[in-house]
């Protein structure tokens, strides 16, 4: 019953298509009624979770397909393609986006490893850039609580940030539970290499430049970086580069202004390496180019 309270929360606030920032920080709403083919989109550190419909999101090839029976979580910067190929008028999607603040998934995180000493997180040991989680109660009982705050704004200010920390704990004791662990608690190099490499897209940045900032070897790095994002990590700085600017490109910037924006110097290599990785010119993109709701 808590699932089906949520969607009647979620079109209560959602009559028309598109994406609500609600009073809550960090979270939209959002309500989809035409399939959009999967484009390039970049997630930051988000919790998505439906509640009608299917979502699509693909990493370095790897398809994740998820409804209102698993959540996704993203708990790193990640390089993605994202939409929503199946969506309708008869068959709309309906969910909701929670960033995480990653000041209070680390307090958390190293909070619950402290506490639980030797217990272990649900699924594994290796971070995962995509992960997908099934709606156990945990999960859904603290969603549904922070959505009914919604309907009175003095909830929202009292209450909404212990209601999102109480979703933050949900989503660490889940089924993608070790995913958010490696990025935010002990051991969260490869996530503080993304951080580092997320602000610094303009700048000439390599494998030694980032193996320095967590203390490895060049060897242990490249090898910690492809189990957490499957990708080596001058593909993924390629990767967030591109992504950024297919985005920007789509959002109306010029193709000369969105390769300088993401750190290309020479217009051709930028036009050559777009080319490669979608398959079209910077110009036929931005031509034909369809982003859906940020990335949702």
């Amino acid at each position: 019953m808590s699932t089906e309270q949520i969607k009647q929360l979620i079109d209560r606030h959602m009559p028309e298509t598109g994406l609500l920032d609600t009073a809550l920080k960090g979270v939209q709403l959002f309500k989809v009624t035409e399939a959009v083919p999967c484009v390039p989109a970049v997630y930051d550190p988000t919790v998505v979770a439906i509640v009608s419909g299917v979502k699509e999101a693909i990493l370095d090839g790897k398809r994740h397909v998820y409804d209102r029976h698993q959540y996704m979580l993203c708990p790193m910067a990640m390089p993605v393609e994202a939409g929503t190929p199946q969506a309708s008028p008869d068959n709309p999607l309906l969910g909701v986006m929670i960033s995480l603040d990653p000041r209070v998934m680390r307090e958390l995180a190293l909070e619950v490893e402290a506490t639980a000493g030797t217990m272990r997180t649900p699924g594994g040991t290796t971070a995962q850039g995509l992960a997908l989680a099934r709606w156990d109660a945990g999960f859904t009982d603290a969603l549904l609580r922070l959505l009914q705050l919604l309907d009175n704004p003095v909830d929202v200010a009292v209450l909404g940030p212990g209601r999102l920390r109480e979703l933050y704990y949900a989503v660490l004791k889940g089924d993608s539970g070790a995913a958010a662990t490696r990025a935010f608690g002990v051991g969260n190099e490869i996530a503080r290499t993304i951080d580092y490499l997320s602000t610094r897209l303009k700048e000439p940045v390599t494998i030694d430049d980032m193996a320095s900032q967590v203390g490895m070897s060049r060897a242990v790095f490249h090898r910690r970086f492809k189990e957490a994002t499957t990708m080596s990590p001058i593909q993924f700085v390629k990767s967030m580069r591109l992504n950024n600017a297919a985005m920007k490109i789509a959002g109306g910037m010029t193709i000369s202004e969105a390769a300088w924006d993401v750190g290309y110097v020479s217009s051709s290599q930028f036009s050559r390496e777009f080319k490669r990785m979608y398959g079209q010119s910077p110009r036929q993109w931005s031509q034909e180019a369809q982003i859906p709701l940020s990335g949702v």
